[in-house]
């Protein structure tokens, strides 16, 4: 996106890639469709991103979701609205729009660098390991897009934090965002409903209530439901090493509903049969109220009730940031201008995930990408107007 909108300034640009091809992780994004941005309401869009609403408004309303659209549009890329808000690709890949994207930039005369890998900053650009070896590659200006630490056999794999800090730039740790948690189910519990989802749940954290299903892993829980959550509840056991989630097993039906009809069956029903006949629940359900409140079938109706509307599942720890979707961390945005340039390296921008925010899944996290890569080329344009004025 920078390379794009600087080249369109007139600027000579080249772009350094350190795999062997370009656009890995949005190949990846663009797996299972391509989520590229959300068709919400703007306002409402503008506050996905948390403690950096402030600092991303201008980026975002600079590339908003409709300007993406009309983006991707430009470039042979039809888009849709899915059920949920979210916005597609006509073509559900991501593959046809990054072609003619690269495409594009080649013809505007941007060169494109793959296996260059950057090693170090030197005082007017970086020293980059190259096919042909080790070269130094001097700049007017340089942008660093170099990714979080979530899916680092796609590139984006942190190695540049250590040379950063070194240069005294405020690097924030970088945490798993948007992933699942380990839970200790029992060996029967897992070996049974492992890959199971659990659908049409409630599910209530620091982050709110919402609605929606969720996946049980051999690890714990996974999928869509817990994404949303996962800030508030890596948050929570960051702070006080422990965090559960409180699921509503029975949405559809008040606590009062579900306490009366436990009440009118007789003392003898089984608890399968109380689970089933007063709240609907049976299969994967019903083996988390037992999994997770073992002496329900002891309580009386008032308790069981009150299982099923507010189950707590107890969590253990994020997984692994390499599973992520994406990574919270990175560049503290104290040490970065309104142009995106580092203030304490007059001439380096940064853009992207290397940067301290976060965002839920459903196209904010690469609609903020995306807009960062163009404010950024914007400081760079400005940055070099008022310096050198080369072009």
């Amino acid at each position: 996106m920078a390379a794009e909108v600087l080249a369109a300034a007139g600027r000579r640009v080249s772009v350094f890639e350190a795999m062997p091809t370009f656009g890995r992780k949005f190949l990846l994004a663009g797996k299972s469709g391509l989520n590229i941005t959300h068709s919400e309401d703007y306002g409402r869009f503008r506050t996905r991103f948390g403690a950096s609403n402030g600092r991303l408004a201008a980026a975002l309303d600079g590339f908003t979701p409709a300007d993406i659209r009309a983006w991707a549009e430009g470039l042979g890329t039809q888009t849709f609205v899915g059920s949920s808000g979210r916005v597609f690709p006509t073509v559900m890949k991501a593959s046809p729009l990054l072609r003619a994207w690269l495409k594009r930039l080649a013809e505007m005369g941007v060169t494109l660098l793959p296996r260059h890998r950057l090693l170090s900053l030197t005082p007017g650009g970086g020293l980059f390991e190259t096919p042909d070896g080790e070269r130094e590659i001097r700049a007017d200006a340089m942008l660093l897009a170099l990714g979080g630490a979530s899916w680092p056999r796609l590139g984006s794999d942190a190695a540049w934090v250590a040379g950063l800090r070194h240069q005294g730039i405020a690097i924030a740790d970088f945490r798993p965002a948007n992933c699942g948690f380990d839970v200790n189910w029992s060996d029967a519990f897992r070996s049974r409903f492992a890959g199971e989802p659990v659908k049409a749940v409630r599910l209530t954290s620091e982050a709110g209530v919402t609605q929606g299903e969720f996946v049980i892993s051999r690890h714990g829980v996974e999928g869509s439901l817990i994404y949303g959550h996962a800030a508030a509840l890596r948050d929570r056991l960051d702070r006080d090493g422990v965090a559960a989630l409180q699921l509503d097993l029975a949405p559809g039906r008040s606590l009062e509903r579900v306490a009366a009809a436990l009440e009118r069956l007789p003392a003898r029903t089984s608890l399968s049969n109380r689970l089933r006949r007063a709240a609907g629940l049976e299969g994967v359900k019903a083996a988390l109220v037992r999994e997770c409140a073992p002496a329900i079938a002891e309580a009386d109706p008032a308790e069981q009730a009150a299982a099923i509307k507010a189950l707590p599942v107890p969590l253990l720890r994020p997984r692994p940031i390499e599973e992520a979707i994406s990574s919270a961390g990175g560049i503290a945005w104290a040490g970065i201008d309104a142009g995106y340039m580092l203030t304490a390296r007059p001439g380096t921008f940064v853009a992207g995930e290397m940067i301290d925010w976060e965002a839920p899944t459903g196209g904010y996290l690469l609609t903020a990408c995306l807009a960062t890569g163009r404010a950024a080329a914007r400081g760079i344009d400005r940055w070099l107007d008022e310096g050198s004025g080369v072009r």
